[in-house]
């Protein structure tokens, strides 16, 4: 089992960050995993800082936007609206990685939310997205709604909170835990030291 895991959810602009990085600064194995961050807001009484007023929300989107550059990815290119419900998408994600496809949906579904401007709250955005991941929409479709994809994705979040992730992106080495894109390179000094 891999020591590295990434965990995400696709409404995050900072976990979207993090997955076009995270393969050039740690090793592999990492493991992807699909998480619903609003449960896990649910679970700590937290929210997203892009519901937390418009002064709040336009800081954070420019402080993005300017990691992007600086990370040399493509312009932001925002929803609208954003955020939405994206329940829906971590259920195809969680489907994806059952099949193999996960890391190749993942980032296609990122660059369509972020690089393209695509409401992943959006059933069609999604299955955009899993057909440039190689996946057939119908097969996507169907997962989305099958009880065992519901409670793969819930018990997949309930062990990141009790391992002690409280949002996303996060990536665990070892047994440290590190919160945040700006993390992501103390994640690759401790893959170092192992």
């Amino acid at each position: 089992m891999p020591e590295t895991t990434f965990y995400f959810d696709l409404g995050s602009p900072y976990a979207y960050l993090t997955a076009e990085r995270i393969g050039t600064l740690l090793p592999e194995p990492i493991a992807w995993q699909p998480v619903s961050l609003g449960a896990i807001f649910k679970s700590n009484g937290r929210s997203s800082w892009a519901l937390a007023g418009p002064d709040k929300r336009q800081a954070g989107m420019a402080e993005i936007e300017r990691r992007a550059r600086e990370y040399g990815l493509q312009p932001i290119r925002w929803a609208d609206p954003w955020p939405t419900n994206y329940l829906y998408a971590m259920r195809a994600a969680t489907y994806a990685f059952q099949v193999g496809r996960g890391r190749e949906f993942t980032i296609a579904a990122f660059r369509h939310a972020f690089a393209h401007g695509h409401d992943l709250g959006i059933e069609e955005n999604v299955l955009l997205a899993a057909e440039k991941a190689g996946l057939d929409r119908e097969a996507v479709a169907r997962a989305t709604g099958e009880p065992e994809i519901k409670l793969a994705l819930r018990a997949a979040t309930d062990a990141a909170y009790a391992r002690g992730v409280i949002g996303v992106p996060a990536v665990t080495v070892g047994a440290e835990l590190f919160w945040g894109d700006d993390r992501l390179e103390d994640a690759a000094i401790a893959c170092e030291k192992r």
